[in-house]
C-alpha cells in the first residue's frame, strides 16, 4: 500500500493561500514579516519536494538520480524551515544584538544545521542518511535530523520563557503551537508510516501564526503602508527593555494640520503619499535599513540599528534636501516644514516614555530652520522628566497637601489703592522644584485631577475670605480661575456654592476668571453653569481677552462684569497701529459698561498710558508679583501704613 498524499496536497493548498494572503496584505516589509515569508516558501518547497519523492515511492520508480534528487531536495530544504522558525522567534522579541553578542547561542543556532546540511551532502556518496536502492529507506545517521529539531525545539522554548515579557501573550501561543503540532504530527507519522502530515501540520501552525501574529490591520498603516503608532510603539517599548541601541529620525511636517485644514483631507493625502514616496526613495538609496513607521497626523519614524548609525545620520540629511523646498501639488505651492531630528536611543533619550512624549509636538515648540536637529539641541532632561512624571506629581501633591495658592493683587485706578487679587496656584516638588502651571493645568485637565484641585483653590480662597485679615485689608473680592474642564463640570454651580457656604463666604466676595479658550466653548453644560452662578450672585472676569479667541458676540452673551486685557496688548502698546486698537477695544467695553483690568504692567510708563486710557484696574510685577498669602497679607499691610 503506498504512502498517501492527501495531507500534502492540502498542505500546499494552504500554505500557497497564505503565501498569496502575505503578498496580497503588503506583509513583505520588516524582519518579522521577511523571516515569516521565508518560512513560508522553505515548507511550501519542502512539501513541493515530498509530493514529488512520495510519487516516485509510489510508482516504484527506478530511476535513481531523480529519486536522490527528490528526497534529498526535501530533507535539504525541510531542514531550512525549523531554523527559519527559530530566527523568525527571534525576530518577535528583536533580540539580534545580544545573539550577535554570544558565542555560543551562535553555535547552537548552526551547528544542529550545519550538521545535518553536510550529512545530507555527503550521502550520494556515504549512504548514511538514506537509502534509495530498492526503496527508500532511512540510513544510520538519520537520527541527526531529530537530535537538531530537538535542539532547536529546546531552544525555541528556553527564549521564549527568558524572553516572554517582551512578546504578548497571545502571539507567544500561536507562534509556540508550531511545537506541539510538529511533535503530534511526527508521533503519527512514526505510527502511521503511510499517514504524512508533518507537512500538512507544518501548515496548520503557519495558518495559526498568520492569524495571532502576522496581524496587518494592528500594525500597519493603510493610508501609507508604513507600520503605525502601536507597532512603533511596541518595538521602541521592547528596544529600551533590551537595552538595545538605535537611532531615531523623527519627521513632524510642521504644516500637515494646516493643509488638511484648508485643503482637505483628499489634498491632505495627495501630499502624504508624495512625502512617503520620497521617504521610501531615501530608505532605498541606503538599501532599506530603516524601519518605516507613520504614527499620525503628519508624524514620520526612521529606525536604524546601532550598527547602520552613519545611514541614521544620511537619511535625517537627506529627508530634509528632499522635503525642504516647495512642491508642486495640483498646481499649488505647498511648503512641508519638515521638522527633522536625530536621537540616538537611548543615550540621548533614556526611557521610553519620554521618547513618545518628545516625539509629539516638537514641531509646534521648535523654530523651523530648513536642518537636520540633535537632540542635544532641543531636548532638556528636566523638563521631559517633569512631564513624564506629571501624573504622579500631581496625585502626590493632592494626597500630601503640596499645592499653595499665592495671590497677585489689583490695583484700582479711581480708588487709588488695592482693592482685589487673584488666585494662583503654585506647586513646588520635592524633586523637582517649581512646576509651570502651564504643564500643571494641561495635565491635570487629561487625568481629570483639575476638578479636585479647583476645589481646593476654592476652599483655600474662601477659608482666606472668611478670616478676619481679609476683613481688615479692605478687600473687596477675590478672583478664581476656572480651566476649560472645569466650566464643563455637570455639578460646577453646585460645587462652587457647596464651598462657599461651607464657610459662609458670600458671593460678592467672590469673581469667578474664565479664559477666552473656555469662552469660545458653547456647550450648554457651560452656559447652565454660568447662569446659575450668576444668578446665586457671582460674577465673571473673562481672561487674556485679545488672544485669539476674540468674539465680540460672546462677550455680549456671557455674563461678564470685567474684561482682563492680555499681556500682548502690554507688550506692543509702543506700536502706533496697536495704541489705536487699545483706544477704541477700552472705549467699545467702557460703553458696554464693562470694567477693564490690564494685566503685565511692570513700568511707570505702562502704568501711566492705560491709566490715561481710563482702564479701571492695573495688575502686574510694577506693583507686586504672586506672592504666598502670608506675604501677600504683610505687602498690603504695609500700604496702608
Amino acid at each position: 500500500m503506498g504512502k498517501s498524499l492527501s495531507f500534502d496536497i492540502a498542505a500546499l493548498l494552504v500554505l500557497l493561500l497564505l503565501l498569496i494572503s502575505c503578498i496580497v496584505r503588503k506583509m513583505t516589509s520588516g524582519t518579522p514579516n521577511r523571516l515569516f515569508l521565508a518560512f513560508i516558501s522553505f515548507n511550501l518547497l519542502a512539501t513541493v519536494f515530498d509530493i514529488w519523492a512520495v510519487a516516485l515511492d509510489n510508482a516504484s520508480s527506478t530511476n535513481l538520480p531523480a529519486l536522490y534528487a527528490a528526497h534529498s531536495g526535501y530533507l535539504m530544504i525541510h531542514n531550512f524551515t525549523v531554523p527559519v522558525y527559530v530566527l523568525f522567534v527571534i525576530s518577535l522579541t528583536d533580540t539580534w544584538h545580544k545573539i550577535r553578542k554570544s558565542f555560543w547561542v551562535q553555535f547552537v543556532l548552526w551547528a544542529p544545521f550545519t550538521t545535518v546540511f553536510a550529512a545530507l551532502l555527503a550521502n550520494p556518496f556515504a549512504k548514511k542518511m538514506f537509502l534509495v536502492d530498492g526503496g527508500y529507506q532511512r540510513g544510520p545517521w538519520f537520527f541527526l535530523i531529530y537530535v537538531a529539531v530537538v535542539v532547536y525545539l529546546v531552544f525555541v522554548i528556553g527564549y521564549m520563557v527568558r524572553y516572554r515579557r517582551l512578546v504578548e501573550r497571545s502571539k507567544i501561543i500561536a507562534v509556540m503551537s508550531y511545537i506541539p503540532i510538529g511533535i503530534t504530527a511526527m508521533v503519527i507519522q512514526m505510527v502511521s508510516p503511510t499517514t504524512l502530515v508533518e507537512m500538512f501540520s507544518a501548515a496548520v501552525s503557519l495558518l495559526l501564526m498568520s492569524i495571532g501574529v502576522q496581524k496587518p490591520e494592528e500594525i500597519v498603516d493603510s493610508d501609507t503602508q508604513f507600520m503605525k503608532y502601536s507597532a512603533y510603539a511596541t518595538d521602541m517599548k521592547r528596544n529600551y527593555r533590551n537595552a538595545k541601541h538605535v537611532d531615531v529620525v523623527m519627521l513632524n511636517l510642521g504644516s500637515f494640520s494646516s493643509i488638511n485644514a484648508m485643503m482637505g483631507y483628499d489634498f491632505a493625502m495627495l501630499v502624504l503619499s508624495d512625502v512617503v514616496a520620497r521617504i521610501r526613495r531615501v530608505n532605498r538609496k541606503l538599501d532599506n535599513k530603516g524601519e518605516l513607521y507613520y504614527l499620525d497626523r503628519g508624524r514620520f519614524r526612521m529606525v536604524f540599528n546601532e550598527k547602520d548609525r552613519e545611514s541614521a545620520a544620511k537619511a535625517a540629511e537627506m529627508l530634509v534636501e528632499s522635503l525642504k523646498e516647495k512642491s508642486d501639488f495640483n498646481n499649488l505651492d505647498v511648503s512641508l516644514n519638515p521638522f527633522v531630528i536625530l536621537a540616538h536611543c537611548p543615550e540621548e533619550i533614556p526611557d521610553f516614555k519620554t521618547l513618545m512624549t518628545f516625539g509629539t509636538d516638537f514641531h509646534e515648540k521648535l523654530k523651523y530652520e530648513g536642518r537636520v536637529m540633535h537632540v542635544d539641541e532641543v531636548y532638556h532632561k528636566g523638563m521631559f522628566e517633569i512631564q513624564n512624571n506629571i501624573d504622579d506629581i500631581i496625585e502626590e501633591a493632592l494626597e500630601f497637601n503640596r499645592f499653595q495658592v499665592y495671590y497677585q493683587p489689583i490695583y484700582s485706578v479711581e480708588k487709588g489703592r488695592f482693592v482685589s487679587a487673584e488666585a494662583l496656584l503654585r506647586l513646588f516638588d520635592p524633586t523637582y522644584g517649581f512646576i509651570s502651571p502651564e504643564i500643571l493645568v494641561a495635565a491635570a485637565e487629561r487625568s481629570g485631577a483639575i476638578h479636585r484641585i479647583g476645589d481646593y483653590v476654592l476652599e483655600e480662597v474662601c477659608r482666606f475670605i472668611a478670616s478676619g485679615d481679609f476683613r481688615k485689608l479692605g478687600l473687596e473680592y477675590i478672583e478664581v480661575n476656572l480651566s476649560v474642564t472645569q466650566c464643563m463640570r455637570v455639578n460646577l454651580a453646585e460645587k462652587v456654592m457647596s464651598i462657599m457656604g461651607k464657610h459662609r463666604v458670600s458671593s460678592e466676595f467672590i469673581n469667578l476668571e474664565i479664559t477666552e479658550t473656555a469662552a469660545s466653548h458653547t456647550q450648554e453644560i457651560m452656559a447652565e453653569n454660568l447662569n446659575k452662578l450668576t444668578r446665586a450672585g457671582i460674577s465673571f472676569s473673562l481672561d487674556d481677552y485679545g488672544t485669539g479667541y476674540s468674539n465680540i458676540k460672546r462677550v455680549i452673551q456671557l455674563p461678564l462684569k470685567i474684561i482682563k486685557l492680555d499681556k500682548s496688548f502690554v507688550d506692543e502698546q509702543d506700536n502706533p497701529k496697536m495704541r489705536v486698537v487699545l483706544k477704541n477695544t477700552v472705549a467699545m467695553l467702557k460703553d458696554m459698561n464693562m470694567e477693564i483690568v490690564v494685566e503685565g504692567i511692570e513700568t511707570q510708563e505702562m502704568l501711566d498710558f492705560f491709566t490715561d486710557l481710563q482702564c479701571d484696574f492695573i495688575q502686574g510685577y510694577f506693583f507686586s508679583k504672586p506672592l504666598p498669602k502670608p506675604e501677600f497679607i504683610n505687602f498690603l499691610r504695609s500700604q496702608t501704613e
